[in-house]
């Protein structure tokens, strides 16, 4: 290192001569002097080159020495400065043994802080373990919760469950609004009473003699009735009777025709059938009661057996047949048709019976089991003009354009809102299906023109819903354990147009209401005899029912229009 130093020194020396030199040349003072000396030498002084070599000797001297000084001055700064840098070598040394001492007890206990940080680490993830574990088996419980919860609310205003199925339901309220005023009729309103018969018997009540004899009352020859109407069945026995001969040849016994319809010695006529029918089959009375009723009501002058009265559904659905054949050609030519399925149970297995309605006309016919089966053989199977049911796979196949019932899909709307909270799509179709449908009644009650714009706003309302739920099943998948909501609006959003065809076309109502009015009457016999011995009678009950309902539908009376047809079946 030190030689290194005085090799550069002695190059710093050189090249400050060359410099002065170069210098002096640049200056021109050598030039000068050896311009002089030439001049000198050339005139022969030499004395005076003597003295100027002698000058030149002791400036050579002068510089020499200055540089000598000059030289040690350098090598005691040099000296001075090596010392210090020796002693900043030594301290740079201490601190960087300090610091390798520094780094190597941070590396430690950076080494340290990070096995805490992996051991915090797997304890955190094993924590999120922990609370994905609980809060995946919480979403679990939820979603069984939910369902349970849905099961346990599920009556007749959110599913398509019927009330009779709820024993305990509240009291089913009826849509009226109230207005505040009194009850009765207005100021001026004419009085309808009840209606009053001619009477077959008359009494006059006297005028008391306080009435007579006070000068006080005068008469306003206004005569007040007041009747008493009472029923009473009389029984009308009409017989036919004739002599008997006996050939003295042969032994046969023969005797004058009667009338068709006298078979055995007591008949019946269609009036007792009819009341007997009606009883066990409309008024959903037992046989035995039936029976024991009939016989009180005539003072037991009529006292039929239990086999009489089983076998008046075959003989009305004899008598029938080509009324109902009729019936089912009629439907098939409808505009609209309504159908439905209902169930019951045949030899303790479960049946179904279809039924299907029109324009006052309604046509039941008993099946084994629901689906394709099931509309085989009915009027829905050839049917081509507008459907309306409930969205039965099987129905939904059959009639050119199809109408959802809307009574199903805001029950259905009131089960999503209350199942799920978090969604809003449900609370908006049910008021969305009040107001389209309540508009609907007003154009077809005559208090609103059809207006296509108000339809077109409607349907546009609709299409946002389905827009909407989307959106919300998309940001929260629903749980697998309750997806009625789910399923209700996958349909809709399937076949839109099912759902708004009544908006497009006034004359298609919104509900299948009719359809299943109608099938009550048959689930309420279903539910007094619990079971049907056969299919044979089960379908028996829906020809009469078939029937009976048609002539309600069309304001017939329904006791002499049964009679009539029992009296017009011919004996053998």
């Amino acid at each position: 290192m030190h030689e290194n130093v005085w090799d550069r020194q002695e190059l710093l020396f050189r090249i400050k001569l060359l410099k002065d030199r170069v210098e002096a040349f640049e200056n021109g003072d050598q030039y000068v002097r050896m311009k002089k000396m030439h001049q000198i030498a050339r005139e022969g002084d030499f004395e005076t080159i003597k003295q100027l070599k002698r000058e030149l000797s002791r400036e050579r001297n002068e510089k020499t020495h200055v540089r000598e000084l000059w030289y040690n001055i350098c090598l005691g700064i040099q000296r001075e400065c090596e010392k210090k840098l020796q002693k900043k070598d030594k301290e740079c040394e201490k601190k960087l043994a300090e610091k390798d001492k520094l780094i190597l007890s941070l590396q430690k206990e950076l080494q340290n802080e990070q096995q805490k940080c992996e051991e915090y680490h797997d304890k955190y993830l094993k924590q999120v373990r922990e609370a994905y574990e609980a809060k995946t088996e919480l979403e679990e419980e939820k979603g069984k919760n939910r369902e349970l919860v849905s099961r346990i609310n599920k009556d007749y205003s959110n599913s398509s469950k019927s009330s009779s199925m709820s024993p305990n339901h509240a009291t089913i309220h009826n849509s009226r609004e109230k207005t505040g005023r009194r009850p009765g009729g207005p100021p001026g309103h004419i009085h309808y009473g009840r209606k009053r018969q001619k009477p077959t018997e008359t009494h006059e009540i006297p005028v008391p003699e306080k009435y007579l004899n006070d000068p006080d009352y005068h008469p306003t020859g206004r005569i007040i009735r007041k009747q008493l109407i009472k029923v009473c069945v009389n029984t009308e026995v009409i017989e036919y009777w004739t002599y008997e001969f006996r050939n003295s040849v042969t032994g046969q016994r023969e005797h004058a025709d009667f009338p068709p319809g006298y078979v055995d010695d007591v008949n019946y006529d269609g009036t007792v059938k009819a009341f007997a029918y009606l009883l066990n089959n409309d008024l959903y009375t037992s046989i035995d009661k039936t029976r024991v009723f009939l016989r009180d009501i005539s003072k037991r002058k009529i006292d039929i057996s239990t086999g009489f009265i089983c076998n008046l559904s075959k003989q009305f659905s004899e008598c029938t047949q080509e009324e109902r054949d009729r019936i089912f050609k009629e439907l098939m030519t409808e505009e609209v048709l309504h159908a439905d399925f209902t169930f019951g149970r045949t030899g303790g297995k479960q049946s179904a019976v279809i039924i299907t309605t029109g324009n006052g006309k309604v046509l039941y016919q008993g099946r084994t089991k629901k689906g394709d089966e099931g509309v085989k053989g009915s009027p829905v199977e050839y049917y081509s003009g507008t459907l309306v049911s409930d969205h039965e796979a099987a129905l939904i196949k059959h009639g050119e354009r199809h109408q959802e019932c809307l009574g199903h899909v805001k029950r259905y709307a009131k089960a999503e809102a209350e199942n799920e909270p978090e969604n809003t799509w449900g609370t908006k179709l049910d008021a969305w299906i009040s107001d389209s449908v309540g508009y609907w009644h007003e154009v077809n009650s005559g208090l609103k023109e059809y207006d296509k714009a108000v339809a077109d706003k409607y349907i546009e309302q609709f299409m946002d819903i389905l827009q909407t739920a989307k959106e919300e099943y998309e940001n929260e998948p629903p749980s697998k354990y309750y997806r009625d909501g789910y399923n209700t609006y996958k349909r809709m959003e399937e076949k839109p147009d099912d759902y708004i065809l009544f908006l497009r076309d006034p004359r298609v109502p919104p509900t299948n209401n009719v359809a299943e009015r109608a099938a009550r009457k048959y689930k309420r016999k279903a539910h007094q005899v619990m079971s049907f011995r056969s299919q044979e009678g089960s379908n028996r009950f829906c020809d009469g029912l078939t029937i009976t309902e048609t002539i309600k539908a069309q304001g017939g009376n329904l006791f002499e229009e049964v009679a009539g047809r029992f009296s017009q079946k011919q004996e053998p």
